[in-house]
């Protein structure tokens, strides 16, 4: 097959480590080795990755799972566009982060031992500054409908914080979560790796708590495109491809080169010794430590990219939970219906 670019599939991505096995998928071969030509395209936003996606100029895209459904569900501007994911990138890999002022107003100079300890303690902060009558808290999530907003909403919850009334929610893209935080835009924010460890480096935030102390094994990248938009004869092959490339980027032998691809100034523009410690979940919690490591923080992997239907249902949960869909067995379904393993299945079936 033809790789040129006239024929090639444009799949665009938003610059994070969980596009780890996306990048590598095409940058390292795999996809060439398989007949399949792409086009990488980075894109600074979910908001604008969703619209190029929605209107043809993206034939595939790293998407946040919850995005993907609520575009199925018809729940973002335009009419419903059913998409399907038959690969999921990864599971986990988020966390909060909070302004080194924040932070030290939560901790009065010590420590805070877990998810529930933190939320209560915020609760005392916001407490305060209601009887102070001075502005509430800011949080940033990267997009509505993301595991980000989830997690932000549950860590509330453990508190008893309204997230609705009590603080104000705002969406910042990923890339520019640092500026929000060092502007004093935001107070804090839930974001993918390595942006959380940026905001630490630079000595303006301190990461509070892991995404996977919250929701532990949260779903949250897929790879989509709305059904019918790619050629069958593709399907299978860039399938193939992205599995084998996860296999690669799963093994720590791999990590330096991976590190070095993803940071590379076309991809992430960042040190890739600081992407490499969110490859191997061992993390700088604050300028000058301590480390915090977690082998689950960014999973990739083995069976974990098999599309899971229950992922779908799970995230349509926490999307009527949130108010952001009525909680009907029809969208349920069509949530479900998403995370198609069938041309996961045949692609492991190729392999075997």
């Amino acid at each position: 097959m033809s790789m040129s670019a006239s024929n090639a599939l444009r799949i665009g991505y938003v610059p994070l480590t969980d596009a780890a096995v996306l990048i590598a998928a095409v940058e390292l071969g795999f996809t060439a080795a398989r007949g399949v030509p792409v086009i990488l395209e980075r894109e600074p936003s979910w908001a604008t990755l969703r619209d190029k996606l929605v209107l043809g100029h993206l034939d595939a895209a790293h998407v946040l799972a919850p995005l993907a459904v609520a575009t199925t569900l018809g729940l973002t501007p335009g009419a419903a566009l059913p998409l399907v994911a038959p690969f999921t990138l990864n599971l986990n890999g988020n966390a909060v982060t909070v302004s080194t002022a924040l932070w030290r107003e939560l901790t009065d100079g010590g420590e805070i031992g877990d998810a529930g300890a933190l939320a209560a303690r915020l609760a005392e902060v916001v407490r305060d500054r209601a009887a102070r009558d001075v502005p509430p808290l800011a949080f940033a999530t990267v997009f509505p409908f993301s595991t980000h907003t989830f997690q932000l909403r549950r860590l509330m919850a453990l508190g008893r914080i309204d997230p609705d009334r009590d603080v104000r929610l705002t969406v910042v893209p990923p890339p520019y979560m640092v500026d929000a935080l060092r502007d004093g835009a935001a107070d804090g924010f839930c974001v993918g790796s390595p942006w959380n460890s940026v905001a630490v480096e630079a000595g303006i935030g301190r990461i509070a708590v892991l995404g996977t102390d919250i929701i532990p094994d949260a779903p949250e990248k897929v790879l989509a495109w709305p059904r019918g938009r790619i050629a069958p004869e593709l399907e299978g092959p860039l399938v193939s491809a992205l599995v084998s490339a996860a296999e690669w980027c799963a093994d720590p032998r791999h990590h330096d080169e991976l590190a070095k691809l993803l940071g590379a100034p076309r991809h992430l523009a960042l040190d890739p010794d600081l992407i490499r410690r969110t490859l191997d979940g061992g993390l700088l919690l604050g300028e000058g430590g301590p480390v915090r490591s977690d082998p689950a923080y960014l999973r990739l992997g083995g069976s974990l990219h098999r599309p899971d239907p229950a992922h779908g249902r799970w995230i349509h949960g926490h999307m009527a939970e949130a108010g952001q869909v009525r909680p009907d067995g029809v969208s349920e379904n069509q949530a479900a219906e998403l995370y198609d393993p069938t041309l996961y299945d045949a692609a492991i079936g190729l392999l075997a």
